[in-house]
């Protein structure tokens, strides 16, 4: 199935903020419908009424665009509950779909007591034997009912793109709550609603789903729906291959764009992550998309580092051109920064931040670094100044004249004046640096 015909979907639901792994499970189904040629929904789960807010909807669109996803339509599951009302109907008429009275403490025991006799926690159907005399009585009582999904006595079996062939066996799922007392519907049936009647292909999610898929599968095909291929992904699990805790705030992904991390050094980290193949840094999204294979995922649950991520991103800042970053010098207050500046220092700076030391370095003022030992050195060096126009030949012209003049070399030469000019001991070539520092102001450190 290529082409058109591939049409995945993200459904978060704005219920909190996107982390690593919501953003993982965005990537995949982006990457691979780009991959395809398809189309990628974004249909926001929102009727969870209590929890659901204007203001996680307005994050989720903001953290998905920052991160370089797209979408080609958008549907919101509030707008299409008469599509669920007009599916419960197909399934109560069909007889698939059945009221059941037992109120939660009572649900509680019966698993207890199926748990204490070692059989699986299978709902028993009780609901299915009441007559309509007892239904009545229990409304009378005051109960409403839930309604359940009738499945049927037949193994559910799919080829899945994550997990290989995958057989649930009957009697070994509970008849699933389709609609609450209140008459809303639950996750189970609207997501299946909304992937038959919007056409989706593929639906790859992680897979904690998959026995939510065996119980789908039936529903799909109650309702007369096309039953997609699924893909299940193996949740990541931190570095110490412990289940990832979303109370590190680290997961975020509004922390991580807070923390100076670059969209694409998170999503081709997210992206790699779980294959064999390593990113360099230097790849776009497109490269991505164009390169990306859902079979290239193992199946052990990948292993999120925040310490690879940091890696990554800065080889993605090196590669960085500065008809990208640009706007982002600005932004970070660098006015006049230009490309000349952004290939002398963008090797040596981890976020793109980083740059605004080297910004001052190269054209306001900083605190040089003259250790006692070398100031009769410092001063010959100032004497030793070529005059202008400075170039990249300047720096090794000067130094060459101070090596012959003082006998100085290798770290004892350069050091000082890296200090000195720069204050600090590491950075940028200083063949780069001095003529944006410029004569002037190199004067003026050398001579402090």
């Amino acid at each position: 199935m290529l082409g058109k015909d591939v049409r995945v979907r993200f459904a978060p639901s704005p219920t909190g903020s996107l982390h690593v792994g919501n953003a993982r499970t965005a990537l995949i189904n982006w990457l691979f419908a780009r991959h395809h040629g398809g189309e990628m929904l974004l249909r926001m789960d929102d009727t969870d009424e209590e929890r659901s807010t204007k203001e996680f909807e307005k994050g989720i669109f903001e953290d998905l665009e920052w991160l370089g996803i797209d979408w080609d339509d958008f549907a919101r599951q509030s707008a299409r509950l008469d599509r669920y009302d007009a599916a419960m109907e197909r399934l109560r008429a069909d007889g698939r779909l059945y009221p059941c009275y037992e109120t939660q403490e009572e649900l509680d025991l019966k698993r207890k007591i199926q748990l204490g006799q070692g059989k699986p926690p299978v709902y028993d159907r009780a609901a299915l034997n009441l007559s309509p005399e007892e239904q009545a009585a229990l409304v009378q009582e005051g109960r409403t009912p839930h309604w359940r999904f009738k499945l049927l006595d037949e193994p559910v079996a799919w080829d899945d793109l994550g997990r290989g062939h995958v057989r649930f066996e009957p009697g070994h799922l509970s008849d699933p709550v389709l609609v609450r007392e209140d008459g809303r519907p639950l996750y189970t049936l609207s997501s299946v609603v909304d992937d038959g009647e919007m056409f989706v292909s593929h639906v790859m999610r992680g897979e904690d789903h998959v026995a939510n898929t065996a119980v789908q599968v039936q529903l799909f095909q109650a309702l007369r729906y096309e039953v997609p291929t699924f893909a299940h992904m193996p949740l990541m699990v931190g570095a110490d291959g412990k289940a990832l805790s979303k109370r590190i705030g680290s997961l975020g992904l509004k922390e991580l764009r807070e923390r100076g991390v670059e969209p694409l050094a998170i999503a081709a980290y997210l992206a790699h992550l779980g294959t064999s193949r390593a990113a360099d840094g230097g790849e776009t999204m497109i490269d991505l998309a164009r390169h990306f294979d859902i079979a290239g995922y193992g199946r052990a649950g990948p292993r999120y580092d925040s310490d690879e991520l940091e890696t990554l991103n800065a080889k993605v800042v090196h590669h960085m051109p500065f008809h990208i970053v640009s706007a982002k010098l600005k932004a970070a207050g660098l006015e006049g920064a230009d490309e000349a500046f952004w290939e002398a220092v963008r090797g040596n700076i981890a976020r793109v931040w980083d740059a605004g030391y080297w910004w001052r370095v190269c054209s306001g003022t900083i605190d040089p670094v003259i250790e006692a030992e070398d100031a009769d050195f410092i001063r010959q060096a100032a004497d030793a100044l070529p005059d202008g126009p400075w170039d990249a030949e300047t720096w090794a012209a000067w130094t060459g004249a101070l090596k012959q003049a003082t006998g100085r070399k290798g770290k004892q030469l350069f050091m000082p004046l890296r200090k000195a000019l720069t204050g600090k001991q590491r950075g940028p070539e200083l063949a780069d640096l001095l003529p944006l520092i410029g004569r002037d102001r190199v004067l003026e450190r050398l001579k402090t």
